[in-house]
C-alpha cells in the first residue's frame, strides 16, 4: 500500500512538474514571439518613417538646390547679355570717336571705316539706336565730302529710319539731294527741320534759294514730257499723213478749259 501511494505520489509530482515545464516552455515560447514581433514592427516603423523624412528631406534640398541653380543660371545669363551689350556699345563708341578724329583731319575714307566699325559693334538693340544713328548720318557727311552723293542720301535715310526727328542727319540728305539737283526733296527735309527749330535761319535761306529752282526744274521736267509726248503723237499720226502741228489747243479765258481744233 505504501509503495502504490509513493508511486502515484511519484507519477502526480512528475506529471505536475512536466506541466509546469511544458507552462514554461509554451510562455518562453510566446514571449520570444512577441518580444520578436514587438522589435520587429517598432524597427519596421521607425525605418519607414526615418526613410520618409530622409526622402522628403532629399527631394526638398535637390527641388530648392535646382530652383536656386536654375535662378542663379538664369540671373547670370541675364547679366552677361546685358554686360556684353554694354561693352559691345563702349566699343562702338570708340571706333566713333576715332572715326570722328579722321574726319577732322580729312581722312575721309579711313573715317567711313571708323564708322563701319562702329555699327558692326553697336548691337541692334533699343539702347543703341541713338549711336548707331550718328555713325550713319557721320557716314552720310564723309559721302558728301567724297562727292558720292547718292550714297549720302542712302546712309542719311538709315538715320532718319532710326531717329525721324535727327536735324543733322535731315540737312545733310537735304544737302545731298541738292548735289542731285533733287531740290523738292531737299526742300522737304529742310521744312522738316524748320519744323523742329523754327529759328533755324539757315534753313529758312536755303528754302529760298532752292525753291526758283526746284520751280524750273519742274518746267522743264514738264517740257521734256511733252516733248517726248509730241514725239510719241507724231510717230503715230504720221501714218495716217498728220502730225501734232494739226491739232491746236485754244484755252477757254472763262472757264479755264481747252479746246482742241484740227487744221491741216
Amino acid at each position: 500500500m505504501v509503495v502504490i501511494e509513493l508511486a502515484a505520489e511519484d507519477e502526480e509530482k512528475q506529471e505536475v512538474e512536466d506541466e509546469k515545464q511544458a507552462a514554461e516552455k509554451k510562455g518562453s515560447t510566446n514571449g520570444s514571439s512577441t518580444e520578436a514581433e514587438g522589435e520587429g514592427w517598432e524597427t519596421a516603423s521607425e525605418g519607414d518613417e526615418s526613410h520618409a523624412v530622409n526622402d522628403g528631406d532629399s527631394l526638398n534640398g535637390k527641388a530648392a538646390t535646382t530652383t536656386g541653380a536654375s535662378s542663379e543660371e538664369h540671373f547670370e545669363d541675364a547679366m552677361t547679355e546685358e554686360e556684353q551689350r554694354l561693352k559691345a556699345l563702349v566699343q562702338a563708341g570708340i571706333a566713333k570717336t576715332e572715326g570722328n578724329k579722321l574726319y577732322a583731319a580729312g581722312n575721309y575714307e579711313e573715317a567711313l571705316q571708323s564708322y563701319a566699325r562702329a555699327l558692326e559693334s553697336a548691337p541692334d538693340h533699343p539702347s543703341s539706336s541713338e549711336t548707331r544713328a550718328q555713325c550713319y548720318s557721320n557716314r552720310a557727311i564723309c559721302q558728301i565730302q567724297l562727292s558720292n552723293y547718292a550714297e549720302a542720301v542712302k546712309e542719311s535715310t538709315k538715320a532718319l529710319e532710326l531717329d525721324p526727328n535727327y536735324m543733322k542727319a535731315l540737312m545733310r540728305r537735304a544737302q545731298a539731294q541738292e548735289k542731285l539737283e533733287n531740290f523738292q526733296d531737299a526742300i522737304t527735309d529742310l521744312k522738316k527741320v524748320i519744323e523742329l527749330d523754327p529759328g533755324n535761319r539757315q534753313c529758312r535761306e536755303s528754302i529760298q534759294r532752292l525753291e526758283p529752282l526746284a520751280a524750273e526744274k519742274a518746267e522743264k521736267m514738264k517740257a521734256e514730257m511733252l516733248g517726248k509726248l509730241k514725239e510719241m503723237g507724231n510717230s503715230l499720226l504720221g501714218r495716217f499723213g498728220m502730225s501734232i502741228d494739226n491739232f491746236k489747243a485754244v484755252q477757254d479765258p472763262n472757264t479755264g478749259s481747252y479746246s482742241i481744233s484740227f487744221q491741216k
